[in-house]
């Protein structure tokens, strides 16, 4: 069977990530260009790598995938595991507050207490996550890249007794369990020593791997669940932060916050952009930023738009292909819009040289733009119906006894 044809500008966008992360580090790059294209290029790749949760979707709702596959999924079927995570109308509704909690927490743990310690509290917990992150990430780029002998798996499990009630342990015997292959053993220890070395040096190239990878492990891994909730989150999203944010004493749009545990937090909870490899006269160079909640927060949203582009355009679940060509309409449109709203925010901020919340622009230009291609296209009712939320426990149990009926 021929390989399917690879997406060009995935492929290219992927390029771009690594070029602008060594070209920064040898050219001056304009800040505002190096922030658009790379931001861009990010979402591109991390939305094209969420198509993969359309496979997991279906198999939570039942679906059969076909005879090839259903050797390598039947143990996740059976066992309901799901590698995705997916938002309810409830944890829309918290998330910005939770959100804006955590902010303002962050800022007077920055107040009140030392830097340094809150720091290094924050930056064993990073490293820790970083790992996870960056072990999918160079995973991924080996199998990609290098030859089939690393995508051999292997699977080793242990049960062992625990003493505990069975609502707290949980039942007797745990089984213990590593799945995995090749890759993900070279990946996991690439990701341990470039952890290590970030822990000790905190230079903005490695700060900026680590905020990458997060951006594409969380876009991708990630779902909404249905278009219905997206207005609530990122609008919740974007007043809860502007709530925090006027709680102090800046009377222009209220950044102290926002730019002090920005500035303060050491840790990879934004990507660095220099404005020039020309060190200053302390030997530090001059840096720009953009917070990763503004990356990943429209990013969740754009990601569902293009599983919407798959579903209309009849995009097989099995098996997943990130490569498939159709037509994306919601997605381009979103993607152009959310582009115009960074430069919107980037024009501002150059011209009134003030840090803006990016949100406040990429919020509408991202909804407007989708619901005015779901009003063109008359699609308006199929864009709110659309759904990937998990069936209730009592669907899929039917399900199940369908199934095992059919086998008898």
């Amino acid at each position: 069977m021929p390989a399917s044809p690879r997406n060009p500008l995935l492929l290219l966008s992927y390029a771009t990530i690594v070029g602008l992360w060594i070209g920064a580090q040898k050219i001056t790059i304009p800040y505002p260009v190096n922030i658009v294209i790379l931001v861009t290029a990010i979402l591109y790749a991390a939305c094209h790598g969420s198509l993969a949760l359309r496979e997991e979707q279906a198999l939570a709702r039942g679906e059969k995938p076909p005879r090839d596959d259903e050797d390598k999924e039947s143990d996740n079927e059976e066992e309901g595991v799901s590698q995705y995570e997916t938002m309810k109308a409830s944890d829309a509704a918290q998330f910005p507050l939770v959100g804006s909690a955590s902010l303002f927490g962050l800022y007077l743990a920055f107040k009140y207490f030392d830097k340094d310690t809150v720091n290094l509290i924050i930056s064993v917990y990073f490293c820790l996550v970083g790992c996870a992150a960056l072990t999918s990430t160079f995973s991924s780029v080996l199998q990609g890249c290098g030859p089939k002998l690393l995508g051999r798996t292997f699977s080793k499990h242990v049960k062992v007794n625990h003493p505990l009630p069975e609502r707290i342990g949980g039942p007797s015997p745990w089984d213990l369990g590593l799945d995995g292959n090749i890759a993900d053993i070279l990946g996991f220890l690439g990701s341990v020593a470039f952890c290590v070395s970030y822990f000790q040096r905190k230079h903005w190239t490695m700060n900026n791997v680590l905020g990458i990878s997060f951006c594409l492990q969380g876009i991708e891994r990630f779902s909404l669940g249905t278009y219905k909730i997206v207005p609530i989150c990122l609008i919740k999203t974007f007043y809860g932060g502007h709530l925090t944010l006027n709680l102090t004493e800046q009377p222009r749009f209220g950044t102290d916050v926002m730019v002090t545990v920005a500035k303060s937090l050491d840790g990879p909870i934004k990507i660095l952009f220099p404005r020039s490899i020309v060190p200053d006269a302390e030997g530090k160079l001059e840096m720009s930023l953009l917070g990763l909640g503004d990356i990943v927060i429209p990013g969740f949203f754009l990601a569902l738009l293009l599983r919407f582009d798959a579903h209309n355009a009849n995009v097989p679940y099995f098996p997943t292909n990130v490569h498939a060509q159709f037509p994306k309409p919601y997605f381009h449109s979103a993607l152009l819009g959310y582009v115009i709203g960074l430069g919107v925010t980037l024009y501002i901020m150059i011209v009134f040289e003030a840090a803006q919340p990016a949100l406040l622009y990429l919020v509408p230009a991202c909804l407007s733009s989708s619901l005015l291609c779901a009003f063109v296209k008359g699609e308006m009712k199929d864009l709110f119906a659309y759904s990937e939320e998990e069936e209730e426990k009592e669907n899929k149990e039917e399900i199940k006894d369908e199934k095992s009926k059919k086998t008898d």
